[in-house]
Formats: structure tokens, sequence, C-alpha cells
């Protein structure tokens, strides 16, 4: 029989919560995980999509994952395979691309004052990655009240920046709060290597290329170098190998894992939490309940604003989090020619992102929830490297899109077809004659994410990541540092600090904050 009482109960099992739940059990503590879906992974999951093809449905590659966390958890000994890293090919009209490896770029007529910039900014940001780096593997400290761990934390955060020189310093504090459009303009000429950067500071988020934050996202990207990652990776299998291999490990940890266990609210008895209630009306009890869920979900659906004060509901409405990307998911009948690029090549990244200017304007329409005609691409072609996702001799391509609205003036229905249409034709104009080969396409806007996969807004990061959103802001006053606003109630996913985009580090530091806070014993 099941155990009806535990140390901790964790809510669902996406990567943080199996991560969290996982180094719980590695302390001996009893762990329980409820998801109301079928299959473990969260984000980290593939689907079946048109007859014999498997596509990651939801994340697409894998980028800023700790090694730390592979190695602690023996990921691979649970089946976690990943593919090699990636080069980004930024895509050009005139068919010269880009090629970005690492800390250098060629092709696309690049000048050599250009590559040279690159491989400087490169390099500071990486400086300024590692820096963060140092706040992102524990918990963020406060800046008022701070207790000796915290103090800890800052002194090291404060050495950190003296080390890393005094332009570097002035540079950080100047570059954090403005645009990757104004740094692209300052440091290239290359409008095309420019886009291509700044495409990587709004991936996954509702700006554009001048919007405020977008260099804390870009370096907030960049620590998945600092953490040993370069480049992008897929995960062979498709991404819910990697959350196959989670609840393996999991398992083997003695965590508890039920599936299509939907859990349709918190219990709070007196001034603390104690347990959940399932859709099917059991109550299962713990000392501490802990939230893979993002904070909206969290605190307005399953909590409940009766049972928090009035300031701190405001702030949850307040929290932002709507997305502005979505899938395109493409079955092929064969290998698709994209103008200029050599069919071995076609299994690295290829972005599509003319020029900021052109982002922005993409951008506009989404302002006002409408569509636009002017996309932004980050495709794979992942059969490539992994031909199990596909029938034999046949391809999937997958693309993460962005500005594609999460709410339309009008609804979905209709407009769903006009925006995959748009689509396709404006893929064509790189890939002449992949409509040809299409065997079946689909188009997921941010909304279907949100029901798909319980994110609010679409947003993988479980709510906009900004600077008033962020570090020991994250994700809003009254619920930092992992700890819920009442007690019992911890917050272990990505809209806890550090963030998303399938880190780990969330679910880990969570779980080492209430292994250090002693409230299990």
């Amino acid at each position: 029989m099941p155990m009806t009482n535990y140390d901790a109960i964790v809510i669902g099992a996406g990567h943080n919560g199996l991560i969290c739940a996982t180094y719980l059990a590695k302390a001996g503590k009893r762990v329980l995980v409820l998801d109301g879906r079928s299959t473990a992974g969260g984000c980290a999951s593939t689907a079946a999509f048109s007859s014999g093809f498997h596509v990651s449905d939801c994340a697409q590659w894998l980028h800023q994952f700790d090694n730390n966390i592979i190695k602690e958890l023996n990921l691979e000994m649970h089946g976690l395979r990943l593919g090699q890293s990636k080069r980004t090919l930024a895509l050009q009209a005139t068919g010269d691309h880009l090629v970005i490896n690492g800390d250098s770029v060629k092709g696309g007529e690049i000048s050599p004052a250009d590559k040279k910039a690159f491989k400087h900014y490169k390099s500071q940001m990486r400086v300024f990655a590692k820096l963060m780096l140092k706040l992102y593997r524990k918990r963020a400290p406060k800046m008022v009240e701070a207790n000796r761990g915290d103090q800890v934390t800052l002194l090291s955060l404060g050495l950190g920046l003296k080390m890393m020189g005094r332009k570097n310093m002035q540079d950080m504090m100047r570059l954090v709060l403005i645009n990757i459009y104004d740094v692209m303009n300052e440091h290239f000429d290359h409008e095309g290597l420019k886009a291509a950067i700044a495409l990587d500071a709004i991936t996954g988020t509702n700006m554009g290329p001048r919007s405020p934050n977008t260099v804390f996202t870009y370096i907030h990207r960049m620590v998945g170098e600092a953490l040993g990652n370069q480049g992008v990776t897929q995960v062979m299998g498709g991404m819910g190998s990697l959350g196959g291999a989670l609840l393996s490990t999991a398992k083997t940890q003695g965590v508890e894992v039920r599936l299509d266990s939907h859990v349709s609210k918190i219990v709070k008895t007196d001034d603390r939490v104690t347990g959940v209630t399932l859709a099917s009306g059991e109550v299962v009890k713990a000392t501490v309940v802990v939230s893979s869920a993002d904070p909206t979900t969290t605190y307005r659906d399953l909590l409940g604003y009766r049972h928090i004060e009035a300031g701190q509901a405001r702030r949850v409405e307040q929290y932002r989090t709507r997305s502005g990307t979505g899938k395109l998911h493409i079955a092929l009948s064969g290998l698709p020619h994209f103008d200029g690029v050599a069919p071995e090549d076609l299994s690295q990244r290829l972005v599509i992102a003319p020029s900021m200017d052109a982002m922005e304007t993409g951008l506009n329409p989404m302002k006002y929830h409408e569509l636009t005609t002017e996309h932004v691409f980050d495709i794979s072609i992942p059969t490539l490297e992994d031909p199990t996702l596909a029938p034999a001799g046949q391809h999937l391509l997958t693309a993460l899109v962005h500005y594609v609205p999460y709410a339309l003036k009008t609804s979905w229905e209709g407009a769903r077809e006009e925006l995959l249409e748009s689509l396709i034709s404006q893929l064509e104009a790189y890939a002449p004659g992949i409509r040809e080969l299409i065997v079946a396409s689909e188009v997921r806007v941010p909304e279907d994410f949100e029901t798909s996969h319980g994110v609010t807004g679409g947003n993988w990061h479980h709510g906009e990541l900004s600077i008033d959103q962020a570090l020991m802001m994250r994700p809003f006053p009254g619920s930092t540092q992992y700890k819920g606003s009442v007690e019992g109630l911890y917050l272990c996913g990505a809209g806890s600090h550090p963030g998303g985009s399938l880190m780990g580090l969330a679910g880990k530091n969570a779980a080492q904050e209430i292994l250090k806070q002693g409230v299990l014993k």
C-alpha cells in the first residue's frame, strides 16, 4: 500500500520537480511526486506526431542543463544520451550564411573587425556569466535582513565583481539594465550577426531587441556556457528521454511517483500547508509541499487567494507570464534543401533572423494581439543525428518560432491555419521545395503549451525573466528563496531562482534549501 504521510510531496514531475525530489530522497526523506500528465518530464517531453514521427513537442534544445546534476544523479546510467554540440548557421537571404562556432564567426562577408569584436564580446559575456553562476548555484541572497549564508554569498559576489576588473565591472553595471539592440549596435556592423545574437536574448520571452532586460536574458542564456555546455545539443530519442532518465533515477532513490494524479488543491490547516487533495478526492499529507508548478498556478489555482494575504495575491496577479514563442512541427518525406547549406550542415542549429529591425517589426503586431508576417525561426532537423524519430528515409523539422501571440483579438480557430501557411511560406524562402516534401505539419501557440503542459501564459520560464522578477526578487517579494508565503510550502520550478530553460538548478537549490532549514526530521 502506498504511504499516505510523507516528508515531502512534490507537485509536478517536470525536470525541476524530479530533481528536487531525488535530492531529498538521497538525503533519506520520504518523497511523493504527483503529476496530472501520463508522462514525466514536463516541458522535456516527446510526443507522437503523424505516423512514425516523434517530436520534442515543447523544449527543443538542451543548452543550460547543469553537468554536475547529470553526474550526481547518474543520468547517463539511466538512459540520457546527448548529441553533439551544434554550430549556429545564421541564414542570410543571399545564401552566404554566417557560421557561429564558440567564439568564432565566419561567412556572410563578415569583416575582420566584426570577427575580432565578436571574440571580445563573447569573452566579456562569459566573464559576466561566470559571475552570475555564483548566484545561480545557491539561493539568491536577500539584500536586507540577510543571514550569515546570504552575507557570505554577497561577499563572494562582491569579490567576483572586483576580480573581473574595473572596465568589466563598469560595463556589467551599465549593460545589464539596457537592451540588446543598443549593445549590438555598439559592438558590430553586420546586421545578420547582430540579429543572431539578439535571438538568444529574446528566446522564450515576450520581448524584442529594443526591450529592456534583454541583455540580462542574454547573460542568463550564457550561463549555459559557464556550466560547461558549448552550444546547443539535442537529446537522443527526443526530449522526453531526459524526463525518462530523471524519472528512473528518482525511483532508484526511493521516490514514489504517481502519474495521472492531478492535484486539485494544496491543503492549508490553520497557519501552514499540510498536504494536497487530488482530483479523485484523496487527501495526501506531508510535512512540506514543494510545487514545481509555476507561481501563478501554485498560488491562484492550487492554494487559493483566500489563503494568502491581499498584498501577496496582488503580486501574483501582477506577475508577468505571457510568452511570445510557439513551435512549428513538420514531417517530411525526404531531406529538405536549404540554399547555401551543405547537406551535412543541416544537422546544425539553423536560425532565420534577418535583422534586429525586422525582429522589432515582427514584435509590434503581437503587442496588439495580432498575427505578424515577420517571424524568427530557431530550426532543428533532429532526424539527421537521430533517425529513430522518423520512418526510414524520412525527416522531421522542428522550429521555435518567435512573435506568436498568447492571445488574439479573434480566436485561434481559423487563425491557426493562417499562421501555419505564413510560417511555411517564410521557411520556403530559405528552403525552396520544402512544401512538396510535407507529410504533416502543425503549429503550437503559447496557449497550447498552457493547456498541454500547464504553464501559465505558455511561458517555459514560468514567468518573464526580467530584473524585477529575477534573482533575489524571483518570483516576487514574499515568496523568494524557494519558501512560499505559507509555512510548509516551497517552490522548486522555473518560476523560482534562477529561472527556466531546462537548467535543473531551481530543483536542486530548492532541495538543498529545504534540507538546510531542517524542517524535515
